[in-house]
């Protein structure tokens, strides 16, 4: 299987790289790799003789974008009766608007990453028939106000400083921004004499993200009104353990050492993979659990308990009921595999079950 050039965002340019759509199962912060396929570009899918020689099934000789690949994967786990209610991707599929479209009709709640310059509208914007000075009337009405890029519309808002995750040595606390907006990835429409603009969609949240290393971050959700930055930020922070879980799988487990030329040998050594990994988690889980029994009084607090409870959330087969998991897909680059996930936030609290 040849490499191509494949755009990886940690480089920041294309590279020779297979390119792989990952599934990762997160609860809290115990992640499980479910799924990786690999990606096929149109030099590929438009060759036959290098598909078969390759040994590429029949039902994925198809083209297919990485979003359209991410939506079938989210299909499949909803036929298999998984249990999900908020999806969250980075901006590489975030930026699609076929993909966030598909989500919403799926009624399914998604938080995505955006690039700075997504356009979109103030909750307020109202659709108006524009009087013309001469000529008939427009038919077909129009918003009251221009889009603007996420960056911009944000540099009025409230910063607050949210504490997102207890790590060992205290909390790790970011400033965070969220305020109500319509994206605009409606139909196109020439709006204000400019051509190729886009009517106003559903409305979600844009949420900024300042880090202390100067980095800036922003996302969109259509998680509903009443929900708090905190939540919205724990919900867009769970994408730091899937990092870690590829960052894992490359390092300690060999994910990115294949360098073979066919289908089934990347799978196999994919799979191979996650079987590792998931040993490791099970026995993590397991040392785990021993150090709860072993541990001191003070540490059996509610704050502490939030976060032994990893071992019973991935044991048992329906989480108590006021305990929030989160599943994902998330997409991740690195030097061989451009690997590609979303992922998915379930919060299965009775006043978020879906």
């Amino acid at each position: 299987m040849a490499w191509l050039p494949n755009y990886a965002s940690t480089l920041g340019k294309k590279a020779n790289c297979q390119t792989l759509v990952s599934v990762t199962l997160t609860s809290r912060e115990v992640p499980l790799m479910l799924v990786l396929r690999l990606f096929l570009p149109d030099s590929w899918t438009a060759d036959p003789v290098r598909l078969k020689r390759a040994g590429i099934p029949l039902e994925h000789q198809g083209p297919q974008t990485k979003p359209e690949m991410a939506i079938e994967e989210i299909d499949r786990l909803c036929a298999a009766s998984v249990r999900f209610g908020c999806v969250l991707a980075d901006a590489g599929y975030g930026l699609s608007a076929p993909f966030r479209q598909a989500l919403s009709t799926r009624n399914l709640r998604w938080a995505v990453g955006i690039p700075r310059h997504q356009k979109v509208y103030s909750a307020d914007v109202e659709l108006v028939i524009p009087v013309r000075k001469r000529g008939p009337s427009r038919m077909h009405p129009l918003p009251d106000q221009q889009s603007v890029p996420a960056h911009k519309i944000l540099e009025t808002a409230t910063w607050r400083r949210v504490i997102w995750r207890l790590g060992t040595k205290g909390g790790l606390a970011t400033r965070f921004a969220a305020i109500r907006i319509r994206v605009a990835d409606g139909p196109a429409q020439r709006i204000g004499g400019r051509t190729a603009q886009h009517m106003p969609g559903e409305e979600a949240w844009l949420i900024g993200e300042h880090r202390s290393t100067g980095e800036r971050k922003y996302d969109l959700s259509n998680l509903s009104a009443d929900t708090s930055l905190r939540l919205l930020a724990a919900a867009i922070k769970v994408r730091w353990v899937c990092e870690q879980a590829h960052q894992q799988l490359k390092e300690e487990l060999g994910l990115d050492h294949f360098e073979g030329r066919s289908w089934t040998g990347l799978h196999r050594h994919a799979l191979m993979s996650m079987m590792a990994y998931a040993f490791l988690q099970s026995r993590r889980l397991t040392a785990v659990g021993r150090k709860k029994k072993e541990s001191p009084a003070h540490l059996h607090s509610p704050v502490f308990q939030q976060y032994d409870r990893l071992s019973l959330i991935a044991s048992c087969d329906h989480p108590p009921g006021n305990v929030r998991t989160v599943e994902t897909f998330y997409f991740r680059p690195h030097k061989k595999f451009y690997q590609s996930s979303a992922t998915a936030c379930r919060q299965l609290s009775p006043e978020c079950d879906t």
